[in-house]
């Protein structure tokens, strides 16, 4: 059973007078704990697709299937619900608190709970090689450091689902292979990570590729 499955989507905007059709009937399936890189150039479709899949955005037609729920046509709140329990983020900006500490920031996704998940925080930055970093502020990590923060934090609610927009876009090499390695020992665990990205070396970690074109999977 897919993690994620995306059946007949398709997404239009209104572009300056005009209709952009983001997505094109597009299908896929993600399964779980698998990780899929989506590639393609700007403007085909990538950013539009990560927030279909990550329930920010709805369709203008087709199905969209979370653990082979129909969750095309739910409420908003029980779309926050499912996002919150179901899917995690890890963003190309990092996206990080400043005025907060590594571990203050991977709790953030809990503060509303009865019990902020403190220890659940630091034993995952302790996973991602931040141990000793647990009250350093944002300013005070290298941009490695601070993706691994922000991949801790996406996976502090245990999702089912990784999404992560661009996730080597401002790493050097090394440490983008650290962060492409940790996504990877993720789907160990069972989670799905679908990645959206230019980087040619995100693919070679991926356990399949899917291309977009114009909103239309092209491979």
């Amino acid at each position: 059973m897919p993690a994620i499955e995306l059946l007949e989507v398709t997404r239009r905007y209104d572009g300056g007078g005009e209709t952009v059709v983001a997505l094109d009937s597009v299908s896929i399936a993600v399964e779980r704990g698998s990780f899929v890189a989506v590639m393609g150039p700007s403007g085909s479709g990538k950013s539009t697709l990560l927030n279909v899949v990550g329930l920010l955005d709805s369709p203008d037609e087709g199905r969209i299937y979370v653990d082979d729920e129909d969750v095309t046509d739910v409420a908003v709140d029980e779309r926050t619900r499912l996002r919150k329990g179901t899917i995690g983020f890890v963003f190309q900006d990092f996206h990080l608190i400043p005025t907060l500490s590594a571990l203050e920031n991977v709790v953030v996704p809990t503060i509303f709970d009865r019990e902020p998940r403190r220890d659940r925080a630091a034993d995952l930055l302790e996973r991602v090689g931040l141990g000793d970093r647990l009250d350093h502020l944002p300013d005070e990590l290298s941009g490695g450091q601070k993706q691994r923060v922000a991949i801790a934090r996406s996976l502090v609610n245990d999702p089912s689902i990784v999404l992560a927009d661009e996730p080597t876009g401002n790493l050097d090499r090394d440490t983008g292979e650290r962060i492409l390695s940790e996504l990877t020992a993720v789907t160990d665990a069972g989670v799905s990570v679908v990645a959206v990205t230019h980087d040619p070396a995100v693919a070679e970690y991926a356990d399949r590729t899917i291309e977009l074109r114009d909103g239309v999977v092209v491979r």
